[in-house]
């Protein structure tokens, strides 16, 4: 086994280690998710108050909460991002049926630079208005392994879910460049781009070529620079 592989071996190990402690400490309105980004149809491989997304050990990595910043840090890793230290997003919105979440995301890296490993956290306020709902969230879940019985949403579903809402957001007869730039960054607010034929897929719904996405992407990519 090479060195890399031992190394991303000890950090999950750690990870897994640190999310079961954490698990019997916060409340069950927090959920803290470990993915496996070298495979993302089944990216999560731990995972303490699966409850508050629905997810479970399997589930894939769009099956998350919506406007998840978590991904562009992804792509900024996967794009070249010099060094190895994870990426750190912290303390902002994500939403999940109708629900506003708070989250955050860490992307960890080999020494190689690879993105091999997110943790995320995701927090629902939503249930705090009540005082015995406040005290249920509270309850630490001391087994965060619990929840696996569920059976992990399906990654090829969820993909055209995630392009035909984007579609949904231009309307009909309004496919000009700037829709579709739009549909794009809409598709990679929610991480289509990091699952292996997401390229593919939208620039099929698009009617455009996979090399215009990926032009959309490094204009995107700009757009977030210059707004820096």
């Amino acid at each position: 086994m090479s060195e890399i592989s031992n190394e991303r071996r000890l950090v999950l190990s750690v990870l897994k280690a640190s999310i079961q402690a954490l698990a019997s400490v916060v409340g069950r309105n927090t959920e803290i998710v470990l993915h496996d980004l070298d495979n993302p149809a089944h990216s999560v491989i731990f995972i303490a108050n699966g409850h508050v997304s629905g997810r479970v050990v399997g589930s894939p990595v769009l099956a998350g909460p919506g406007q998840d910043q978590g991904f562009s840090a992804i792509m900024q890793a996967s794009a070249g991002h010099p060094g190895s230290e994870p990426l750190v997003v912290t303390n902002y919105p994500t939403t999940l049926g109708g629900r506003i979440l708070q989250s955050a995301t860490v992307v960890f890296r080999d020494s190689a630079g690879h993105p091999f490993a997110s943790l995320c956290l995701n927090a629902d306020l939503s249930g705090l208005s009540a005082a015995q709902a406040f005290l249920d969230q509270l309850r630490p879940l001391t087994s965060p392994q619990s929840e696996q019985a569920v059976e992990p949403a399906d990654m090829e579903l969820l993909m055209v879910q995630i392009i035909q809402d984007s579609l949904n957001r231009i309307g009909a007869g309004k496919m000009n460049k700037r829709a579709k730039l739009e549909s794009v960054r809409t598709m990679h607010e929610r991480g289509l781009f990091i699952v292996k034929g997401g390229v593919e897929k939208a620039a099929a719904a698009l009617g455009v070529t996979r090399f215009t996405i990926y032009n959309y992407l490094e204009e995107i990519r700009g757009d977030a620079q210059t707004a820096r």
